[in-house]
């Protein structure tokens, strides 16, 4: 009997994953990934994948599933170029996938079922071995598709930073932080669209009136509009604003904040009142133009690392620039030596968040070798109430694991996004590290991402060259999104 990926999400269990395979994925790819040797001894990091309990803040407990019994899980340092093994427990009923984000590492050990990696079984575990890289701020979490179901995925707790000791440091600091960023007990709710502004870039007429229009004739057929995902509790590093320690610095120190936005479907901001944030990396990269910025707006997946200068003693909030996120816990607390009192917030300006700021002028000197040409589109509520998102007409199956785009190993390769919906879509493209070389019709140069966010109605192009053997997922990193069409593999040969 055949038994689609759908089927083994819903019934879990290793006897099913057995007889569907390794995530669906037939051919090489799979069977390779599950014959790599690996090494024997003890490993240098032990994650445990267990369901358990964490506290917010007294009184707001949520049930989730987390890595070592906590969130974020534990922060993981490597070295660039060194290689390491991890032993991955998975003490749930439910097959997992562990995803290395941002890291270029084989097929099989990546983490994602598209690609052939072998599940994690229920109640048993994987040795994972490989070498990290590149250096920079990366990160680690599930890539099940949780569909309908709010507890699996990325609306878990399953998610922790990685840091990859970087040869050269982007400039000297006192301090290092990291912050993750995470909202719990999410619903399903027939939301409007919620306009979003921050971003630059223009719309292209074309694009809107193409969307706009398919939404219209859905509303008109008197289909209601698609599930959206909202949260009641809001936390940084797990914690509620007020109630986790204070970020303790003194006078005169530069710190630096590395910032990972963990959430399954939100963009964040962040501001530090009287303060800025120099800009130094973006996804782990270093940016080719460093700059101050009154607040950080932050996709899905993505990381921004900022160095502050602490030149205004008091206690401030760190926190979301949405009132009612940041009462709801999204902030933690600066706190100066030497000052005590309540927290103080005042808001940013408004604030514009431009890629382009962080870019060299001027076109990339190099020319691709081929061009992907990819069209986002939204069904309106057309999968059981949820959106579908199909890219060129054609939604990405759970079933089947297609479409798949053929690429040539060594070959650079320019992907063209142009979005025909409302929504910002922050993309990532799986084992790569990308250019971003043009930005809403402005050519860029020298920007390094794994995630980078495609505005609504706008167009966008990346460059890539197709370095890794085998599969590739490229997808939208906000879980509803993926979860509903907007993925597709890239197969390098």
């Amino acid at each position: 009997m055949a038994v689609s990926r759908r089927d083994a999400l819903r019934l879990g269990g290793v006897s099913v994953l057995a007889a569907a395979g390794a995530g669906g994925v037939a051919g090489c790819e799979s069977r390779a990934a599950m014959s790599e040797a690996v090494p024997s001894g003890r490993a240098d990091y032990t994650l445990r994948i267990a369901t358990g309990q964490v506290e917010l803040a007294p009184g707001t407990v949520v049930s989730t599933t987390t890595y070592n019994g906590r969130f974020p899980g534990p922060l993981l340092r490597f070295t660039e170029g060194r290689p390491v093994v991890v032993d991955v427990h998975n003490d749930t009923g439910t097959p997992e996938l562990l995803h290395w984000h941002g890291q270029r590492v084989p097929a099989g050990v990546d983490g994602a079922a598209e690609e052939g990696t072998p599940y994690i079984p229920a109640h048993g575990m994987r040795r994972l071995s490989f070498t990290p890289g590149p250096a920079g701020f990366r990160f680690y979490h599930t890539h099940v598709a949780a569909l309908g179901d709010l507890t699996r995925g990325t609306y878990s707790g399953q998610a922790g930073p990685v840091y990859i000791e970087p040869k050269t440091h982007p400039g000297a600091y006192d301090q290092e932080v990291f912050l993750t960023l995470k909202e719990f007990e999410p619903s399903l709710s027939h939301g409007g669209d919620i306009p979003q502004t921050f971003l630059a870039g223009s719309p292209v007429p074309d694009l809107k009136r193409k969307g706009e229009r398919a939404m219209a004739d859905s509303l008109a057929r008197g289909m209601p509009r698609g599930y959206e995902v909202g949260y009641r509790a809001f936390s940084v590093n797990g914690r509620k604003l007020g109630h986790g320690r204070p970020i303790k610095v003194r006078t005169g120190q530069r710190v630096l904040f590395h910032v990972l936005n963990a959430s399954a479907t939100e963009i964040r901001s962040l501001a530090l009142p009287g303060h800025t944030f120099k800009v130094v990396a973006l996804d782990g990269n270093p940016v080719p133009r460093q700059a101050d910025v009154p607040v950080l707006w932050i996709g899905t997946a993505e990381r921004v690392s900022a160095i502050v200068e602490m030149n205004r003693p008091g206690v401030w909030v760190l926190g979301d620039t949405s009132d009612d996120d940041r009462n709801a816990g999204m902030g933690t607390v600066v706190e100066y030596a030497g000052r005590s009192g309540t927290p103080q917030w005042t808001a940013p300006p408004a604030f514009t968040w431009d890629y382009r700021t962080f870019t060299r002028p001027g076109s990339t000197a190099q020319r691709p070798d081929g061009t992907i040409d990819l069209l986002v589109e939204k069904r309106n509520a057309a999968e059981k109430g949820f959106n579908l998102w199909p890219l060129n007409g054609v939604p990405f199956s759970l079933d089947t694991n297609k479409p798949v785009l053929e690429t040539e190993r060594g070959k650079r390769y320019r992907m063209r996004l142009r979005n025909a919906s409302d929504d910002i879509h922050p993309l990532h493209l799986h084992r790569h590290t990308f250019e971003v070389t043009h930005i809403s019709g402005t050519p860029t140069r020298g920007l390094r991402k794994d995630v980078v966010m495609l505005g609504g109605y706008q167009t966008l192009d990346l460059d890539f060259t197709a370095d890794q053997p085998g599969l590739s997922l490229f997808h939208c990193h906000q879980q509803l999104h993926m979860d509903y069409g907007f993925m597709i593999l890239l197969r390098c040969t």
